[in-house]
C-alpha cells in the first residue's frame, strides 16, 4: 500500500514529523519532542435502503470526490456524534429522506484513497419520512436493481453489493 504523509508538523510543539520504526510499525514521530502521531482511520457510515427490490444510490456531484460515479449514500461520523445519529443525519443530508437504521450489515476498511482511509459501517435502513431529493455531495438519487447498477465510486460499495446479491436472507427483506 502506498504511504501518504498527511501530517508534517507536530500538534504539540510544531516540530517536523518523520516516519520511524516504533515497535512493529512505521509511525510519524516528532523529531523535536518525540511525540508519536498516530494515524487512525476516519469512521464513515452508509445506509442500505431498498424500495420494491431496488437499492437507493446517489451520484457524486462535481464538487465531491469521484464525481459522476454512484454510491450507497454515506458520510463521516462527527467527533462527538453517535454512529446511528450520524447515519440518520448523513442520509437526510444526501437524499432528503429520514431513516431508521436497523442492523449493521457490513463493516469494511476503505483503502481507495491513501489520504483519507476510513472504516465504513453499512446499516440496513427503513425510510420513515422526507422527500427524495439529492443534496450535499450528491447531484442525483435513484433506485436500481442490484444486477443493473451504474458505475460505483467506491470498491467497498461493490463488496457490499456482492454481499447483498449472495445474501438470501437480505433478499427476503428487499
Amino acid at each position: 500500500m502506498m504511504r501518504y504523509q498527511r501530517f508534517n508538523f507536530c500538534p504539540q510543539c510544531g516540530g517536523r514529523l518523520s516516519y520511524k520504526r516504533v515497535g512493529e510499525r512505521e509511525r510519524l514521530v516528532c523529531e523535536k519532542c518525540s511525540r508519536i502521531m498516530y494515524e487512525n482511520p476516519i469512521v464513515g457510515v452508509a445506509a442500505i435502503l431498498f424500495e420494491n427490490g431496488e437499492i437507493l444510490l446517489g451520484r457524486r456531484a462535481a464538487t465531491a470526490s469521484f464525481p459522476g460515479l454512484w454510491c450507497i449514500p454515506c458520510g463521516y461520523v462527527e467527533y462527538d456524534e453517535d454512529i446511528r445519529a450520524a447515519v440518520k443525519r448523513e442520509f437526510l443530508e444526501e437524499t432528503g429522506l429520514s431513516i431508521e437504521p436497523g442492523d449493521v450489515y457490513a463493516v469494511l476498511s476503505n483503502f481507495h484513497n491513501p489520504a483519507v482511509q476510513t472504516v465504513g459501517v453499512w446499516f440496513e435502513a427503513q425510510a420513515v419520512g422526507g422527500s427524495l431529493c439529492p443534496g450535499d455531495d450528491l447531484d442525483q438519487v435513484a433506485y436500481f436493481a442490484l444486477d443493473a447498477l451504474p458505475q460505483l465510486a467506491f470498491p467497498t460499495d461493490k463488496q457490499v453489493v456482492n454481499m447483498l446479491l449472495a445474501d438470501s436472507t437480505m433478499k427476503l427483506r428487499m
